[in-house]
This record gives C-alpha cells, structure tokens and sequence, in this order.
C-alpha cells in the first residue's frame, strides 16, 4: 500500500511539474501601426552589414554605417549617417574608407503592413579614403524595408545605387555601384 500511494504522489508530482513548465517562444514581430515613425520622434541605429560592388574600379566594399534621425513630421525623418569602411581593390591596393552624409528617409503609408513599412532614402555627403588625400562627393538613393519585431526595434533592409566623385572639376574620378545592406534602427519617443 505503501508503495502504491508513493508510486501515485510521484506521478501526481511529475505530473504536475511538467504541466508548470513555460513555453516562451522569442517575438519575432510587433503590430506598431504609425507609431514608430510619428513626428517628434527619433530613430538611431545603422548598418551593420553593407556589401557593395563599384562598376568602374570593378572593386568590393564593406562598410558599416551608424545612423540617427528626427521625424519632422509622419513618416519622413532627417538626419546623419556615418560611413566607415573597407575597400579591397583588383589592383591590389586596398583602401579603409570614412565620411559622413546628410539623409532623408520616407516611409510609404501604402503597401505597409502592422509589423513593417517600405521606405525609401536619399542622402548626399563627402568621403575620404587612406589612399589619397581627396575628398569625394557622395550620393546615394536607397529603397528598403523595416520589419518590426518589438514596439520600438526594426530590423532593416536596403538595396540602393550610390555614386562617388572625388574631383567635382573633371569627368574622371567618378564611380558607381550598386548596394545592399541589412541593420537596425531603434525608435525613440519625443517628449509630444
């Protein structure tokens, strides 16, 4: 009897310790609406993997590239992106990159689902590199979209076209290329 009315306590209580046991499954994504991107709010983050190909020096680039803006009004935030990165070169003679560009970016209210928007991005800035003393003019036009998977966190995707000149003066010294990038960007309230 004994062993019966042991033999039943410890199945009750395996019983009901496995019942107790919490399934949490990670948060992929959030339904946020407009409110990630109303004005007054800020937005910082960047791009942590950006991957490049220049069609005239036939050259790859990686970069990372840190970001901060303000929503001037719903939807379209201004601000800076940094750019830092690493060039490597058919020729052999690699190149570390930096500069800083100003950027617009809009988010299309249509095709925006709750969890994520489209958006698109501009940006014009000034570039150096290690294997010169040039400075060059950037442009960028990007189209993108963010996934949000908190309230305040969107992870990003970038494909774009970007063109450099180093010297405004004369045709050559120019190239172009195409991009992709993948990051982040986190959204801050404003104090409305």
């Amino acid at each position: 009897m004994k062993n019966l009315l042991l033999t039943l306590a410890l199945s009750l209580g395996c019983l009901s310790y496995s019942s107790a046991q919490v399934k949490t499954v990670p948060q992929h994504s959030a339904d946020v609406g407009i409110a990630p991107i109303q004005q007054g709010n800020w937005m910082v983050g960047g791009s942590i993997g950006s991957l490049g190909y220049s069609f005239e020096a036939e050259s790859f680039n990686i970069q990372v590239s840190p970001r901060a803006g303000y929503f001037v009004s719903d939807g379209v935030a201004v601000g800076a992106q940094a750019n830092l990165g690493f060039t490597s070169v058919n020729n052999g003679k690699n190149e570390w990159g930096y500069g800083i560009a100003p950027f617009v970016r809009y988010y299309f209210p249509g095709g925006a689902s709750a969890t994520g928007r489209f958006f698109g991005q501009g940006d014009v800035g000034i570039a150096g590199s290690s294997a010169g003393d040039d400075v060059s003019l950037n442009v960028g036009l990007n189209a993108g979209y963010a996934h949000f998977i908190t309230q305040t966190v969107a992870l990003e995707a970038m494909l774009g076209y970007n063109y450099s000149k180093a010297n405004i003066s004369s045709s050559s010294d120019k190239a172009s290329g195409l991009g992709i990038s993948v990051g982040f960007q986190i959204y801050l309230p404003g104090s409305n």
